[in-house]
């Protein structure tokens, strides 16, 4: 079982915690050694802490019981979240991208790299750590909003990884270039990433049906239920956040009473809401005989 929404903001907190020691460990880097790498990489962990205390608020807002202005509930909250971590990250990379082609421009020689590359690889090692625990924790809990901040996070890793390697080909070529030129790949790089987490965001605020091996499950679920003499058709999905929402017309021979016919829906409903931890279903009964059945199954169910 999914644990409550409201449970999650100890992953946002622990993310919290990373930034600021990597923000102390990639800014004392940077003020060591003069790398504009370096500078880069403790820019996009400032990023960091504010997409962190965004994705807190968001777990926060989800885990809201539903009320009047509400009904179905908060949990969208997260897609704003992943929607705006993945336009900080642009952020982030244009940053980068500026910062690296000032430095070309004006180039300067460097200092202390070995004790810079020291620091930043520390710095990366507890981003790394988190981010593969809040990856694991989005993936368990259905949750974008951890997702999309643990996929930020390993941006800030890869960043730092290329950064490191930029200034060990400094230190080998003693060409100082190298630097700002390996900044801006990173920064290319994680562009990729910020426009993903737009286009999912996106993707959830707009209804997204569950992904197809989803439907296929749910789908064999209900054929299961075939042999008891029932059909069913008109299934639609959606998510928000980690909740899903499913709805069926349940199709029933019209001798059955309304009390069977009843039992069986209850039975489908529970049978999906123990195999989707956090699901709301709707069931809409009707005989099975009844042309007018086949004629509701669009969206609006504009029958005959």
């Amino acid at each position: 079982m999914s644990e409550p929404a409201s449970d999650l903001t100890r992953f946002a907190w622990l993310s919290v915690g990373a930034a600021l020691v990597t923000i102390a460990l990639k800014s004392g880097a940077w003020w060591i050694t003069g790398s504009v790498g370096l500078l880069s990489d403790a820019m996009e962990s400032g990023v960091n802490l504010v997409a962190a205390l965004i994705a807190l608020w968001a777990l926060k807002v989800a885990a809201r019981p539903a009320d009047r202005d509400h009904e179905f509930g908060h949990t969208k909250a997260e897609y704003f979240s992943s929607g705006v971590e993945g336009a900080l990250i642009l952020v982030a990379a244009l940053g980068i991208g500026f910062t690296a082609v000032r430095r070309l421009i004006h180039p300067a020689e460097l200092s202390r790299l070995g004790v810079g590359v020291a620091v930043s690889g520390a710095a990366t090692a507890v981003n790394l750590a988190v981010a593969l625990v809040m990856l694991r924790a989005g993936k368990r809990h259905r949750s974008i909003a951890l997702e999309a901040d643990g996929q930020h996070l390993l941006t800030d890793v890869w960043t730092s990884v290329g950064v490191a390697i930029g200034m060990v080909a400094v230190i080998l070529s003693k060409w100082p270039p190298l630097d700002p030129i390996v900044a801006l790949a990173v920064a290319v790089n994680i562009v990729r990433v910020g426009v993903m987490l737009m286009y999912r965001s996106g993707m959830g605020l707009l209804d997204a049906a569950v992904p197809l091996s989803e439907r296929a499950a749910l789908e064999a679920i209900l054929d299961g239920y075939r042999s008891e003499g029932m059909r069913w058709h008109a299934l639609r999905t959606r998510q928000a956040g980690a909740r899903r929402f499913i709805s069926l017309h349940v199709l029933v021979p019209g001798e059955w009473t309304v009390e069977r016919g009843h039992d069986l829906c209850e039975r489908i409903e529970n049978h999906l809401s123990t195999t989707y931890p956090v699901v709301t279903v709707f069931t809409h009964m009707e005989p099975l005989e009844d042309p007018r059945a086949y004629g509701d199954q669009g969206l609006d169910r504009t029958g005959g």
